[in-house]
């Protein structure tokens, strides 16, 4: 299901589980910039490329993919965009506890092109979480969701000391629209 949350922001929610996907189409020098922030599960392969053709994009058209984290259901689908560049706060392999998928050249989140997005690194439900806030809207990815709810942190790599550090941060960043991985 597609949802229009500003003239530049989308959003893609599924039928089966798996993260939402966000679609940014900003300018970047001066060049329209198609941009991802998750792809969810491989549940959603076919709905994903389906909701993306009515936005009128095609798999090779989407330029940017940034990963909030390396948990399956936020990842599986990075082997559809062939033209993208991803970035992640992650360099080693994905615990398979999480994910069987293969991912591809990662490059570091700190490299990331995009001036306009402040990238917030906030390890606890996973060692590499981000969250993204551009202009007034946060990307928070499992960190934490609508209605005060937290990312779980009952996960073999999960940090609850650390989680409680990001939440602290977290609640001082200043953003209109919240936009969860769930």
């Amino acid at each position: 299901m597609i949802k229009q949350i500003t003239s530049e922001v989308t959003s893609i929610e599924f039928k089966k589980f798996g993260s939402i996907v966000y679609l940014i189409r900003l300018a970047v020098n001066g060049q329209l910039s198609t941009v991802l922030i998750d792809t969810s599960s491989k549940e959603n392969k076919e709905e994903l490329l389906s909701e993306l053709s009515k936005l009128n994009l095609k798999s090779e058209d989407i330029q940017t993919i940034i990963l909030t984290h390396a948990h399956y259901d936020h990842i599986e689908n990075t082997n559809l965009f062939p033209n993208a560049k991803i970035y992640g706060n992650f360099t080693k392999s994905i615990n398979t506890y999480h994910s069987q998928t293969e991912l591809r050249n990662i490059l570091p989140i700190d490299n990331q092109p995009i001036k306009d997005f402040q990238i917030h690194k906030l390890p606890g439900h996973s060692p590499g979480d981000i969250a993204i806030l551009y202009k007034n809207i946060l990307f928070s990815g499992d960190i934490i969701f609508h209605s005060g709810y937290i990312g779980r942190n009952d996960f073999p790599e999960s940090n609850l000391k650390e989680q409680q550090k990001s939440l602290q941060i977290l609640s001082k960043l200043k953003f209109d629209t919240l936009c969860p991985g769930h």
